[in-house]
């Protein structure tokens, strides 16, 4: 297998082809692969495109819930109240018509009989929130200060971004990102572990040059010492 050569900060850095290659331990998350970071289940399945057919109908769905409402501009209320008039026409036609051609009648769909995959979603949806709240008071209480700042210029570029854009083309440019990034990354997986790593290493140099310019010239009051009565 033929690989190409990157420049790193402490020497040379190979990194093979970005598809059919074997996957090495150095990841984002400790070790871990993409596929064991986004749960390991069907979820996860479906956000690196494992099953193509369910992948590309959530992501066609969404673009067409998009395009209803940004586009063609329908209320929510009459979009639902369309969708479910055409479901009932269709089930009910395709009922009626089904011992004519010979067809099987309708049945629900055996993804909404499936209580282990609406347990494996609320299961995922509740581990990540509990890794957020954890990590989120952890870097409010001053803990890690880096990140701190990060978090707050973040929100804080967010907040501008959505004085321009609506919330609508917020959230399915975000579900546009949740459906193609994991896959892309989990394509260029080596490629990306590398550039995050020099831009994570570019921003340690940064802080450790603020801390010492800035933030140990600050002068602080006297530390007081507690002394039991």
């Amino acid at each position: 297998m033929s690989s190409s050569s990157l420049d790193s900060d402490d020497g040379r850095i190979r990194v093979g082809k970005p598809i059919g290659r074997h996957r090495t331990t150095h990841h984002i998350g400790g070790g871990k692969n993409i596929h064991h970071i986004l749960g390991g289940g069907k979820v996860a399945d479906v956000l690196l495109w494992k099953d193509k057919k369910v992948s590309a109908a959530i992501l066609m769905g969404i673009s067409i819930i998009w395009f209803l409402f940004e586009v063609v501009e329908y209320n929510f209320l009459t979009l639902l109240c369309h969708l479910i008039i055409s479901t009932i026409l269709i089930i009910f036609i395709w009922n009626k018509v089904a011992d004519s051609f010979q067809w099987n009648p309708p049945r629900i769909p055996e993804f909404f009989l499936d209580k282990y995959t609406f347990r494996e979603v609320a299961d995922i949806f509740h581990a990540k929130m509990d890794q957020f709240e954890s990590n989120f008071f952890y870097v409010a209480c001053g803990n890690d200060f880096r990140h701190f700042i990060l978090a707050i210029g973040s929100l804080w570029m967010l907040s501008i971004i959505g004085n321009y854009i609506s919330t609508l083309n917020l959230l399915f440019f975000g579900c546009l990102c949740l459906e193609t990034l994991p896959y892309l990354y989990d394509l260029y997986q080596e490629e990306v572990d590398y550039y995050v790593g020099r831009v994570n290493r570019r921003m340690r140099k940064s802080y450790k040059k603020f801390d010492k310019e800035v933030l140990t010239k600050i002068p602080r009051g006297p530390v007081k010492e507690h002394k039991d009565k």
